[in-house]
């Protein structure tokens, strides 16, 4: 049985982590910490660690797991450049699952998206929109800014260089090359995302609508099963999913 430690236990996902986890036999949830928690000895205690939760936590967490040669799977969102480069340099010498989005469907999303940027081209202008509950604190979504990567890379362009975020005012006409990103939060959202192909006579728009974090902490209890024993490497959910 697979012993799994949660960081940020009594946050949504958290929260949502262990109530799954009961349902998986071949899962025990060891040791749970959120802030102020020993996060040292809910470490210690386990196979796997789950982080799930907040950007600046992430980094001592990764730093405990690759002195005790922890596997790690990091859910949290909202890193700075500067924290992604920390974690990446500090995780070397374990495997590690790293994805914006753990869901199922999400991640098919991911590889839809890409098929459908190869596929339509440059004629196709690309918006990405998503929409999360009012309490989120990071915008765009983790799993929006993937896309914009994702659709960015399909392109052969730099993610930086292209992605527009909003529009306000007299902003000219839209460039071929740019990827609009909207963020919209209200209510109680969980988190729908959609990417939007619009040429001359045409549209073509894929969405993913999730109706419960159960998909997201389903995915990522499995990818904590999958990446135990694993070779040391950053890994994601398409690689947990078979979908590289």
């Amino acid at each position: 049985m697979l012993k799994i430690a949660i960081i940020g236990s009594k946050g949504r996902m958290g929260k949502m982590l262990i109530n799954c986890a009961a349902e998986i036999p071949e899962l025990v949830v060891a040791a749970t910490a959120d802030q102020g928690d020993d996060l040292a000895q809910a470490v210690g205690s386990a196979d796997v660690v789950i982080d799930f939760s907040f950007h600046e936590t992430t980094l001592p967490v990764a730093k405990l797991c690759s002195s005790l040669g922890k596997p790690l799977v990091i859910g949290t969102t909202g890193h700075t450049p500067e924290e992604k480069k920390a974690i990446g340099d500090t995780v070397e010498n374990i495997p590690v699952v790293w994805a914006s989005n753990y869901s199922t469907g999400v991640n098919t999303l991911f590889w839809l998206a890409r098929k459908a940027a190869e596929i339509l081209g440059t004629p196709f202008d690309i918006e990405v929109v998503e929409m999360h509950h009012r309490h989120k604190k990071d915008a765009p979504s983790g799993t929006a800014d993937t896309l914009g990567r994702i659709l960015a890379e399909a392109r052969k362009k730099q993610y930086e260089e292209v992605v527009r975020h909003g529009r306000e005012g007299l902003v000219g006409e839209r460039t071929a090359e740019e990827i609009g990103m909207h963020s919209l939060r209200g209510g109680d959202v969980v988190g729908d995302h959609t990417v939007i192909f619009a040429a001359d006579g045409e549209r073509v728009e894929l969405t993913h609508k999730a109706s419960s974090r159960e998909t997201f902490a389903r995915g990522a209890l499995r990818a904590a099963l999958w990446c135990s024993g694993k070779k040391p490497g950053i890994y994601t959910m398409q690689d947990v999913l078979n979908l590289t």
